[in-house]
C-alpha cells in the first residue's frame, strides 16, 4: 500500500485514469459490436455506416493513449476489407 503522500496521490490518479480509460475501450468496443453485427446482417450500406461512425471513435481512442495506432489501423483494415467484400 502507498505510504507517502506521493504515492497516495499517484495511486488516486491512476485509479480515476483507469476508470476513464475503462470507459473509452467500451465505447470503442460498442462502436466495434455494431461494426460486427451490420457485417453479419448483410447489409452493405448499414455496415459502411457504421464503419465510417467507429472511424473516428478508433483514432480518438489512439490519441488518448487507449489503443496502438497499429492497432487500430489493422482492425480498420480489416473491418473496411470486410465491409467492401459484403455482396
Amino acid at each position: 500500500m502507498a505510504n507517502s503522500p506521493q504515492a497516495k496521490k499517484r495511486a488516486r490518479q491512476n485509479e480515476a485514469r483507469f476508470q476513464v480509460n475503462k470507459a473509452r475501450r467500451s465505447r470503442i468496443r460498442t462502436f466495434l459490436r455494431k461494426v460486427e453485427e451490420a457485417i453479419t446482417s448483410g447489409d452493405k450500406d448499414v455496415a459502411s455506416a457504421a464503419l465510417r461512425d467507429a472511424q473516428p471513435e478508433l483514432m480518438r481512442g489512439v490519441t488518448k493513449g487507449v489503443f496502438h495506432k497499429n492497432t487500430v489501423a489493422r482492425k480498420m483494415s480489416r473491418l473496411s476489407a470486410r465491409v467492401k467484400a459484403i455482396g
